[in-house]
């Protein structure tokens, strides 16, 4: 999934501009034209930025289908094991181009 193109396709949906999501956000105009156009992989924190400012639920940024996904569940952070943990937090620390090149290999894995 290309989530550059998931994000602007939502926004697009919505009416609102980049400008829009800066002034709802927080984030500059400029990152996330890079974050849309795919020269940039956003952290977990930055996504609930985003739907924060699109309105919608973080999961919908992932998901493309009607209501909410059956087999996906969303757990409290309490609730997420130890390694699981561990990989969050190691996935926040990563830079933006380590982020993107972890999330294209897991999308080319989950495809094999």
């Amino acid at each position: 999934m290309d989530i550059g193109k998931r994000l602007r396709e939502l926004r697009e949906a919505k009416g609102l501009s980049q400008g829009d999501i800066e002034r709802r956000s927080g984030l500059l105009r400029s990152y996330i034209s890079r974050v849309e156009g795919g020269y940039t992989a956003p952290s977990l924190a930055t996504l609930e930025k985003f739907a924060k400012a699109l309105e919608v639920e973080p999961y919908q940024l992932l998901f493309q289908g009607e209501g909410r996904p059956t087999a996906l569940k969303m757990p409290e952070q309490a609730a997420l094991s130890k390694p699981v943990k561990k990989l969050v937090k190691a996935f926040e620390g990563m830079s933006s181009p380590n982020r993107k090149l972890l999330v294209t290999l897991a999308g080319k894995l989950g495809k094999a």
